[in-house]
């Protein structure tokens, strides 16, 4: 009997929990597992909203041999109109350990778009990884989405920034410059430098709020069309992304002359390898027109300041949101952080300035825990 892909039902939970214990068994990623419950604690569906994640297994004689996640949501389109896609993540395979199911990754991938064809995935590591060289060989279309970064504590980055200090030599230049100094020196110049010559924001007012009021529906209206493409931002999603009640981030309302014309949501990344001991910050999510991203940047920048972040990292794809990044005293690096759309999906982004297009580390599936 072939493996049959069919939605994850409670009926399938203990054949799901033995395939995690078998990745977790041969593999030393924690993170390569599935979730182990039918029905998602993160945005499941409800009636009247199409944001929602649905789940699917390989069913092999009774055993679970892959498995991945649909995040159903909205995009807007300039001009237009909105339109459903999926967001394809989680895709897991027991070929990650045992040769036999070599071809489950790719079963996987061909159910999803018999799904939904019009889907895409973000993040994914980097263009050297399995998944983003199998969706490329499918004819899909790959863009990085950019990364920046803004240190806060320079001592405390140069001693404890774990993936720049994995070389020795490396290791030695930023303990030379973290005890002398001149690290210190150097990193909070440049970014000086980097404010001082930037655009200024004007003064605005930024507040903590617990929920998302009318302002955020106001505020999605009048911005929309001054972006190609992005993501449904209006009251209800954000509501549903960030309910009232969840302490995991922090949700800012910008205002200038008494009216809202922004918002963000920040918060602390889980601990990370990579970032060894750090306190790292992310803004996770912003919205507002392009000319006042760089308020909004600087609200957001100021609230994880005040939380005592040693750095503060974002992926933000639209230009605009890039140059009030750098204006704030933020460096890009080289990111890994990919958009990938399905060909369906890519015959439609055609219509799009790739520089206009809205994408913030909350899209996909960088919620609730991952961004």
């Amino acid at each position: 009997m072939p493996i049959v892909i069919q939605p994850f039902r409670e009926e399938h939970q203990p054949a799901v929990k033995s395939f995690n214990r078998r990745l977790r068994a041969a593999t030393s990623d924690p993170n390569l597992v599935f979730y182990e419950r039918a029905h998602p604690e993160w945005l499941p569906k409800i009636e009247g909203s199409a944001l929602c994640n649905q789940y699917f297994v390989a069913v092999d004689h009774g055993e679970v041999r892959g498995a991945y996640a649909l995040k159903y949501e909205s995009f807007f389109l300039a001009g237009q109109s909105h339109y459903t896609v999926a967001c394809y993540h989680h895709p897991l395979s027991e070929g990650i350990i045992d040769r036999k199911y070599s071809t489950v990754g790719s079963l996987l991938l061909r159910d999803a778009l018999w799904r939904e064809p019009m889907l895409y995935a973000l993040g994914m590591g980097g263009l050297d990884r399995p998944l983003p060289q199998m969706l490329e060989a499918m004819g899909w279309t790959l863009r990085l989405v950019p990364f920046y970064f803004r240190v806060v504590h320079p001592f405390r980055f140069l001693r404890g920034m774990g993936v720049l200090r994995e070389v020795w030599w490396r290791r030695w230049l930023m303990d030379l410059g973290a005890f002398t100094g001149a690290g210190w020196a150097s990193i909070t110049a440049a970014q000086r430098w980097k404010r001082q010559s930037g655009t200024k924001d004007g003064s605005f007012d930024a507040l903590e709020v617990h929920e998302f009021g009318d302002w955020a529906d106001a505020i999605w209206r009048d911005a929309r069309d001054a972006y190609s493409l992005t993501s449904i931002r209006d009251r209800a999603t954000l509501t549903r992304l960030y309910p009232v009640g969840d302490q995991g981030v922090t949700r800012l309302c910008v205002s200038q002359n008494g009216k809202a014309i922004g918002w963000a949501v920040v918060g602390e990344r889980r601990k990370d390898l990579k970032f060894g001991t750090l306190r790292v910050g992310s803004i996770v999510d912003c919205w507002a027109r392009p000319e006042n991203a760089g308020a909004v940047i600087l609200a957001a920048t100021h609230a994880l300041e005040r939380k005592g972040m040693d750095l503060i990292v974002t992926n933000q794809n639209h230009m605009r949101w890039g140059l009030a990044l750098g204006a704030s005293g933020f460096f890009q690096a080289e990111s890994n952080f990919i958009f990938a759309a399905s060909k369906k999906h890519s015959l439609l982004l055609q219509q799009c300035n790739w520089a206009d297009v809205h994408l913030t580390r909350a899209n996909g599936d960088g919620l609730p825990s991952n961004f």
